[in-house]
Formats: structure tokens, C-alpha cells, sequence
């Protein structure tokens, strides 16, 4: 790409009041951020392609919501979507208003973020204060151990029955007897959504990148109205996901994936 088209981004950038970075500690693009214009702590941050060594801008831009916590370190609050030039301003505006929807510590009120482990866990992990300050375990009473003559007596006048192994049949018939299981996940207006291929519960494929969405609408039914934006894949519009749930037993099918927040499809209640 030319150089022409990294600086129509850091123009783009630098007029919405980015402060470019002077490295990149992952690579070696050039980072832009600037303060959420609502959100304490919060930071939008665009990984603009433009190469630090040939000033050249690549196909893509990608933009982020980053939470600074009390040390300091950067924790990231929303996946990074992906652009080019044209759509950045845009782009940013969107990722903006997702702040809304990403969850809060309900102690120390903080932005959640999804930990290497796949837990979503407080960005200040606050959790730390009092975790080494649990009770100590009760201790248990010595069970008393004298055992009464008539006692003997009585144990041997009434043998213990052996206990009755029960069937197996049961185990067996209900584990071939599954039924299809719905799954659910919470999708709302505002979310900023991809695609995911599914074949009866079991992930194929994720279109980050290549198939970007806005929900408009979600109806008691759980029919979702999506406004989508973006599709440089081969999936056609009708075969998008339109629904905010599912059955284990349906065949190759696509169902949301919320870029701008966490949410998990698990089984409904």
C-alpha cells in the first residue's frame, strides 16, 4: 500500500486527537490512542498498519477499547475489529459507544476483561485484597471412639446388608436418549457482531475480519435485526445468524460472536 494512504490515516487520527506512539511493543505498526470521550480509565486504540520503517499503511487498521488499571498495565476490553481507511472514522465511533456494554466490577466498579484463562475477571483484580483472608477451617470434633459391649452384641446379632448394586440400564438409556439442547446468549441492540460456523455445537470457523455487523433490534421471540456493514466472505446475507439462539442437533449453521463485549452461548435455563 502507499504512503499516500498512511497519511490519509494519520490524518483521519490525528484530527480525532490521537497521540501517536512513539514503538509498538507487539510489532512494528504505528499505535494511536486517545481518552474515551465518556469512560474514566478507558482508551480507544488503533493499530493504524502504517509501517514504523517504510511509512507505508497496510490493508488494515484495527481498533480496541483498552481499561488502564491501578498499576498501570493495560487490559483489553473489546476485540479488535478491523478496518481500512475508509471506514476508520466510523469504525471508531462504533467501538465507542460498545464502552456501554462491557461488563463492571460490582466491588470496586472497574471494566471487566477476559483473562488468558477465559474467565472474565476485574481489570483491577481487586479480588487480590482479600483472597489471602479467608477463615480458617472449623476445626472437627474428634468423633468419639468407646464402643459399648451391647453394642458389639447388637452388631453382631444384625449384620449389615450388602448393598444392591444398582442397574446400569438406567445410565445407559438416558445417555442414548439425548434430546437436542438449546443454547442461548445474551445479544443486544448496540453490539458490534461477527459470525461463527457451527455444526451441531461444534465450532468450525470464526469471520472476525471478514464479516462485521451492527444489532438493531432483538424481539421476545430472541429474532435479531442486524444491521450488517460489512462481508468480504462467502457466507450470503440470508445465511447469517438472525436469531440469539440455537439447537445442538442443527446441521452447519452460523450463530453471533460479540466483538464489543463478552458474552458466552451456553444452555438455556
Amino acid at each position: 500500500m502507499s504512503k499516500v494512504i498512511a497519511k490519509q490515516i494519520d490524518n483521519i487520527l490525528k484530527g480525532d486527537k490521537f497521540i501517536r506512539h512513539k514503538k509498538n511493543a507487539k510489532g512494528n505498526t504505528a499505535i494511536y490512542s486517545r481518552n474515551h470521550p465518556t469512560a474514566k480509565f478507558v482508551r480507544v486504540v488503533v493499530d493504524s498498519g502504517i509501517d514504523l520503517s517504510s511509512a507505508k499503511a497496510s490493508k488494515s487498521v484495527r481498533v480496541k477499547l483498552i481499561y488502564i488499571n491501578r498499576a498501570k498495565s493495560w487490559r483489553e476490553i473489546t476485540t479488535e475489529i478491523i478496518t481500512d481507511a475508509r471506514g476508520l472514522a466510523s469504525l471508531i465511533k462504533k467501538v465507542e459507544a460498545a464502552e456501554k456494554f462491557v461488563k463492571t466490577c460490582k466491588f470496586c466498579k472497574a471494566k471487566k476483561f477476559k483473562a488468558k484463562t477465559g474467565n472474565t475477571v476485574c481489570a483491577n483484580a481487586c479480588w487480590a485484597a482479600w483472597s489471602g483472608k479467608k477463615k480458617a477451617a472449623t476445626p472437627k470434633k474428634k468423633s468419639s471412639q468407646k464402643i459399648t459391649a451391647s453394642a458389639v452384641k447388637k452388631a453382631a446379632k444384625n449384620p449389615p446388608r450388602k448393598a444392591v448394586k444398582k442397574s446400569s440400564q438406567k445410565v445407559a438409556t438416558k445417555s442414548s436418549q439425548k434430546s437436542s439442547q438449546k443454547i442461548v446468549a445474551e445479544i443486544l441492540p448496540g453490539d458490534l457482531v461477527t459470525a461463527e460456523e457451527i455444526d451441531k455445537d461444534i465450532f468450525k470457523r470464526d469471520y472476525t475480519g471478514s464479516i462485521l455487523g451492527i444489532i438493531m433490534k432483538v424481539d421476545r421471540w430472541g429474532r435479531v435485526t442486524v444491521n450488517w456493514t460489512a462481508n468480504t466472505s462467502d457466507v450470503p446475507e440470508w445465511d447469517l445468524p438472525h436469531t440469539n439462539h440455537y439447537h445442538t442437533d442443527n446441521p452447519r449453521h452460523y450463530r453471533f460472536k460479540v466483538l464489543s463485549r463478552s458474552v458466552e452461548w451456553e444452555p438455556a435455563a
